[in-house]
């Protein structure tokens, strides 16, 4: 279709994952999670930048664009991939994001994630929630669960996005794709909606309010399967941040529903790979167990680290244990994983006993201030025994 086209072709065979465009800039574009401008490309002005994004616009979404200055959509390039576009005006004129969504879904098998991430397919109902940063993966970790789901059993998927990103084909399963704005007014009229089409798993494609999390929350308290994502790192925020968004005098009930529809919590972080060429998934995985929903009712998120360490044997990980193991088989360097520990200082110690059993002697943490870095949280607590319960493991339908 011309010049947008062939940007948004160099971005797939360069392998970044965002192609920025910006008036008065260089094109840029994401790889391996920097910024790099496009060589041979010159500064977009802003009328440039406008006429080369009218090629890949409708007509009605650029004219929603022009009156409410940020606009979301999806433009597919046959034969390269899809692209999540979002239009928005910046200080000096008009700016873009296209982010790559691959047209062949990655196979569960091939991330490269524990294999308790698989069994999250095979459960029959409860929420299950993939979270973290922007720029982290959720996407396509949950389309590949999708798209296991869709290769071994028969069932009607409904997914809820703003915009569509992966779009799956009925292979033993149904899809009905609904986008926010053309399908739907909305996430929360969709999920009251899909509960009356016969769905047996939801995907919604962003937990924003209290009122989609209350539905969804309703859901998988119902039968149904339900997938939802949200910006935070850890399962403990993930918990707070879902109970947070209810009002103080519906907290309580919102703590209930979720102890007893929670199934699964992966949060999940992108790390630069040691030879500099890719990025490593570093995963913390919540399962359920038969101490967590009491855990929940009570508000005591802090003893999740102790769920979750108790559980090594049925799958689960902190971040940090997940951090440690990538350093110790040299996936990722020791200083990228300490910054995005989050016990640094308990992360420093195993890292430094890990390296005097095997003979090594690690690179040493960034300098922090006295008295250890701001926000650290405290250790967690040890567990006082193994969880002998084990993890509740729903049969296959």
């Amino acid at each position: 279709m011309g010049q947008m086209d062939d940007l948004l072709r160099l971005l797939k065979d360069h392998g970044g994952s965002d192609l920025h465009l910006s008036s008065g800039v260089l094109p840029r574009l994401r790889k391996r999670g920097g910024l790099e401008d496009i060589a041979g490309q010159p500064v977009l002005t802003d009328g440039a930048l406008a006429a080369l994004l009218q090629q890949i616009t409708p007509p009605d979404v650029w004219a929603n664009f022009e009156r409410a200055n940020d606009v979301d959509y999806a433009y597919a390039l046959p034969g390269v991939a899809r692209f999540r576009v979002n239009l928005f005006r910046q200080e000096f004129g008009r700016a873009a994001v296209m982010r790559i969504i691959p047209e062949k879904i990655i196979p569960l098998e091939d991330l490269k994630l524990p294999p308790v991430v698989e069994s999250l397919a095979h459960t029959r109902d409860g929420l299950v929630l993939v979270t973290g940063p922007t720029g982290s993966g959720k996407s396509t970790t949950l389309a590949s669960i999708i798209n296991k789901i869709n290769r071994t059993y028969s069932k009607h998927i409904v997914t809820i996005e703003d915009p569509v990103e992966f779009v799956h084909q009925n292979e033993r399963c149904i899809f009905s794709h609904r986008e926010v704005g053309r399908h739907t007014k909305g996430f929360a009229p969709a999920l009251r909606a899909a509960i009356r089409q016969d769905a047996d798993v939801l995907l919604v494609g962003e937990m924003r309010d209290h009122e989609t999390i209350s539905l969804a929350l309703t859901a998988a308290e119902m039968g149904l399967l339900v997938f939802g994502t949200l910006h935070t790192n850890s399962a403990a925020k993930t918990i707070d941040r879902l109970v947070d968004a209810f009002p103080a005098t519906q907290q309580a009930q919102a703590r209930l529903s979720l102890s007893e529809s929670l199934y699964g919590i992966v949060s999940q972080l992108l790390v630069p790979t040691a030879d500099g060429k890719g990025r490593a998934a570093a995963t913390e995985i919540l399962v359920r167990t038969a101490g967590l929903p009491n855990i929940i009712r009570e508000g005591n998120t802090a003893m999740l680290y102790s769920i979750i360490q108790a559980g090594r044997s049925q799958g689960m990980q902190t971040m940090d244990q997940c951090l440690l193991d990538l350093v110790g088989r040299k996936t990722i360097t020791f200083e990228e994983a300490y910054g995005r520990a989050l016990d640094k200082q308990t992360f420093e110690r195993a890292v430094k006993q890990a390296s005097e059993l095997a003979g090594t002697s690690p690179s040493g943490p960034p300098a922090a201030p006295a008295g250890g870095a701001a926000g650290t949280p405290p250790a967690p607590p040890p567990p006082a025994s193994p969880n002998k319960s084990g993890v509740f493991r729903r049969p296959p339908s």
